[in-house]
Parts: C-alpha cells; structure tokens; sequence
C-alpha cells in the first residue's frame, strides 16, 4: 500500500519556544527527520501556506498577503489534488479554521474545493471561521474531526491545520506563558492524532506524518518582516509502519510539497 500522509500545520509556531511547551513535538524532533527552513518574505500566512501546500513560489501563486488579492491559485494545485490527480482513487482529507486555506468562500482557497470528488466520497473538507469564533474553540473542532476522520476513514492524504498558536502570539507575545499554554494545547492535539495513527498503522498500511509551521514570530509578537525570527520555519517528519524519509536537510519551503508527494509514489 501507498503510504498515507498526514501533514500538521501550527500556524506561527516558533519552534524555539515550542520546545519548551511541547513533549510530544520535541520527541518527534529526536525521532523523526528534522530541519529548519527559512520562509521567504513577506512572512504572512497567506503565501507562507500558499507556499508550502502547493510547491509554488510566491512569484507562481501569485499570493502575497492575507487578501490573496491577484492569486493564481487556481493554476497551482495542493499538495491534496495532486496527490489525487495522480492517482484518482486518491482519497484526501482537510480540516482548518482559517477559510482562506479551506472555505470556496473565502479569500481563497489554498486546497482546492475538487467539488466532483466531494460527492463521490474522495474528498472530505471540514471548513470553520475561527476568525469569527477564536481558534481556541475552532481548534478543538478541527481536531475532534481530524481523530474521526483517521480513525474511521484513514484518508491517503490529509492536511490539518491549527491557528490557536498563532493567535496566542499575536495577542501576547511569542515568550510569554499564554503562548506556551496555547503550544501545550496543541501538542496535546498532535499527540492524540499521533495515537490514532499508531492504532492504524503497519507494514500493510504505512503512515508519514509532517509538521510545519507557515513562520515563526518576533519576541513581541508579530510578524510579516524579514528578520530570521520571522522566517523561521521547520519540517519534522516521522514515519509509522515504515522508515522516517530520507530527505536533503537543506531545501526551500516550495520544495515540501513535492517532497511528500515523492513518498507516495
């Protein structure tokens, strides 16, 4: 069987601090494949994810703030369609708070809707506003959705995505405890999809899960700059029921796609 990908993204996770708030995460640092990655400017997450869920650089998608105003996106397809458009018995999974990377309604969407694979089961959108309602209450919603669809569906492709950190960050700091707090939350996330992944997982079914962050934030909190607290990035990856990948420990965020992709062939 094809391996199943199941990519976990921590908007503005400054992975400094998060190694000190976050059992789960700092383990999979030691076991798994890790690098950091520096994230091209501006260090908004709207070509920060645009970026690393398409393969494209911002110059491709056209993305270069959070309006997604002249983005090309329909021309650049997610790391979930063209896993699909590969192999079309391909099914995908995508859960996020933020509707820019998910809703048909919003700024853009990142992961594109595939409407036709919808209605045939191979394709599963779970779209939420924590903008409107807080990430801390969508976050929970994202994650509780995320363990049924691994655990009863076991999609080939998934991609779930967490702003709670972000949030934190941009209302506090990125040192303080609140942000800490908000890393544990979510580390508590990561632990229990790593369980469920585990309770599936085998030589017959084999599992890659990736972390990433779309940027990291200055001490104060913020970010959209060029400084290297801003662009910091990192990939962890770790495989269940095969190897951990055997990736360059130096590429380009645009690069991360592909490079998941490869493990499914």
């Amino acid at each position: 069987m094809k391996t199943k990908i199941l990519l976990i993204g921590i908007d503005g996770l400054n992975l400094a601090t998060a190694l000190e708030a976050s059992p789960t995460i700092t383990a999979l640092k030691s076991s798994g494949f890790f690098t950091t990655i520096t994230m091209p400017a501006p260090t908004f997450s709207g070509p920060g994810w645009s970026t690393l869920l398409t393969g494209s650089t911002h110059e491709e998608h056209g993305v270069s703030d959070n309006s997604f105003i002249g983005h090309k996106l329909h021309h650049r397809p997610d790391l979930l369609s063209r896993a699909f458009y590969n192999d079309q018995t391909t099914t995908t999974f995508a859960a996020a708070g933020w509707p820019a990377l998910v809703d048909p309604a919003g700024h853009g969407p990142v992961i594109h809707e595939r409407r036709e694979q919808q209605l045939a089961f191979l394709h599963r959108v779970i779209a939420r506003d924590g903008e409107m309602y807080g990430y801390d209450v969508i976050d929970a919603e994202v994650h509780e959705a995320a363990i049924y669809a691994i655990e009863n569906k076991g999609p080939d492709v998934s991609f779930v995505y967490f702003c709670g950190v972000d949030e934190a960050g941009h209302i506090f700091d990125s040192t303080g405890p609140e942000y800490k707090a908000a890393i544990t939350k979510i580390d508590a996330y990561v632990a229990s999809m790593i369980a469920a992944v585990e309770a599936r997982a085998s030589a017959d079914e084999p599992w890659l899960v990736v972390i990433t962050t779309d940027h990291g934030h200055r001490a104060e909190g913020g970010h959209g700059g060029d400084t290297p607290a801003e662009r910091a990035s990192f990939v962890i990856a770790q495989g269940y029921g095969r190897a951990n990948p055997a990736w360059p420990q130096e590429f380009g965020a645009h690069e991360l796609t592909p490079l998941i992709l490869a493990e499914r062939l």
